[in-house]
C-alpha cells in the first residue's frame, strides 16, 4: 500500500526526520515558488492553470506533516511491511540519506536611514 502514498517529504524538499520548523520553512519556499501570484505565465488567462497542481501537492503534504498525529501516522504507513531482523552487535548502521545542514536564520535588515551631517539648528 506504500506505492499509493505520495511522498510528501519530497514535494516539500526536506528529509524524513526533519524538524517541524524545517517543514514549515520548507512549505513557505515551496509556497513561494508555486503560487500563481508569482508566476504570472502560468496560464491564468486560460483558466486552466498547470502550475496549480504543484501548489495543491505542496499544501496537501503540509497540512499531513505539519501535525505530529498526521505526520506519525503517514510514516506508519510509509514503512515497508516487511519485518526485518535487528543488526547484529559490531555492523555500522544503515546509511541514511544525506540531510543538508540546518539553515541559520539569514541577517534581516530594515530599511537604511541616511544619518547624514545635522542640518543647521539641529544639533
Amino acid at each position: 500500500m506504500t506505492h499509493d502514498l505520495p511522498d510528501y517529504y519530497t514535494v516539500l524538499g526536506v528529509v524524513s526526520t526533519a524538524s517541524s520548523a524545517e517543514i514549515a520553512h520548507a512549505y513557505r519556499c515551496r509556497v513561494r515558488d508555486q503560487h500563481p501570484d508569482a508566476r504570472p505565465d502560468a496560464g491564468h488567462d486560460t483558466g486552466h492553470d498547470t502550475g496549480s497542481q504543484g501548489l495543491r501537492e505542496v499544501i496537501a503534504a503540509y497540512a499531513v506533516l505539519r501535525d505530529p498525529a498526521r505526520r506519525a501516522e503517514y510514516d506508519r504507513q510509509r514503512q515497508p511491511t516487511t519485518h526485518t531482523r535487528p543488526p547484529t552487535p559490531g555492523t555500522p548502521p544503515p546509511s541514511t540519506p544525506f540531510a543538508p545542514p540546518s539553515r541559520t536564520p539569514l541577517l534581516r535588515v530594515g530599511p537604511v536611514r541616511y544619518h547624514g551631517p545635522p542640518h543647521r539648528g539641529h544639533q
